[in-house]
């Protein structure tokens, strides 16, 4: 099991992360494609867990300021969830945003993958709100 990332929104590994996106998001979801991929594509970190070889997980990182980053499209494939890999993706995504000297990282968790985030030292705040017709919730952990 690997995990990489890029910037490099034409390199393979980018291109894998979306096929993970659209499948999780855009058919399991229903996600609107025109939602899923958006204008800070190019500005994120894009990082995707392999097993084998095979694409199975993925985030992406897009900082905010010098001291803030926030983790977006978080997804593992149906086939490949309940095996701990989008632990391994928030892990090393974290590794490297402190790596990179940021003090903090937020999201918005799906009200469904909110007790993941808590388990892994996320916090909630504010109110639940709709992102994509989906109920979400702020949430931020001090790196």
């Amino acid at each position: 099991m690997v995990i990489v990332h890029t910037k490099d929104t034409m390199s393979g590994i980018y291109l894998d992360a979306v096929k993970i996106r659209h499948k999780v998001f855009v058919q399991e979801q229903q996600v609107p494609l025109s939602r899923e991929i958006d204008k800070d594509e190019a500005y994120a970190i894009h990082f995707v867990l392999y097993d084998q070889g095979e694409p199975l997980a993925t985030a992406r990182l897009l900082p905010i300021d010098e001291n803030q980053v926030k983790l977006q499209r978080m997804a593992v494939l149906k086939q490949a969830r309940g095996r701990g890999l989008g632990e391994k993706v928030l892990e090393e995504a974290e590794r490297f945003a402190k790596e990179q000297g940021f003090r903090e990282i937020t999201l918005g968790a799906q009200l469904t993958a909110r007790l993941f985030y808590e388990n892994s030292g996320f916090t909630a705040y504010g109110p639940v709100f709709q992102d994509a017709g989906i109920d979400h919730i702020a949430m931020t952990k001090d790196l």
